[in-house]
């Protein structure tokens, strides 16, 4: 990792280099649907099937797995934008898989294509944004929100 001293915030840029975090690196997140996954247990609706906040939790989860492991310590990334399409809903007792693939890594913001199924056919589809802190700084700036 190179490290410059960059923007008026005074912030340090991080640059990873291309060989650690690049396209096609992609995470895998499961989950077998329980009641507590579910719409009315969420609040996200009445029918008790997977919630879709909580596919977007997996999907999520799968982005981090993808590249989490590969940033430097002392970092990490945070969701920023999620673009996800649920277009299919699964009952509980079916196992769901979420998988993110990187498309691209700039400055500091990952771009993820992702897309969850379950065990007959794809539930959902989109894109993420995650963007890459210095845990440090990111609390800074989070204590003095609260001053």
């Amino acid at each position: 990792m190179r490290r410059a001293r960059g923007g008026a915030s005074g912030f340090a840029r991080i640059d990873l280099t291309p060989e650690l975090i690049r396209p096609g690196l992609s995470g895998s997140a499961e989950l077998v649907v329980g009641e507590e996954h579910t719409a009315p247990r969420v609040g996200s609706g009445k029918v008790h099937v997977l919630a879709t906040p909580v596919m977007i939790n997996l999907i999520e989860s799968a982005a981090l797995a993808a590249v989490e492991h590969l940033l430097p310590a002392g970092y990490q990334s945070l969701g920023t934008h999620l673009d996800v399409h649920h277009v299919a809903a699964t009952p509980v007792g079916m196992r769901v898989f979420a998988r993110a693939t990187v498309e691209s890594f700039s400055g500091r913001t990952l771009r993820f294509k992702v897309e969850a199924r379950d065990e007959k056919e794809l539930i959902g589809h989109g894109t993420h944004e995650r963007v890459v802190v210095n845990v440090a700084k990111f609390d800074q700036r989070v204590e003095k929100k609260k001053a």
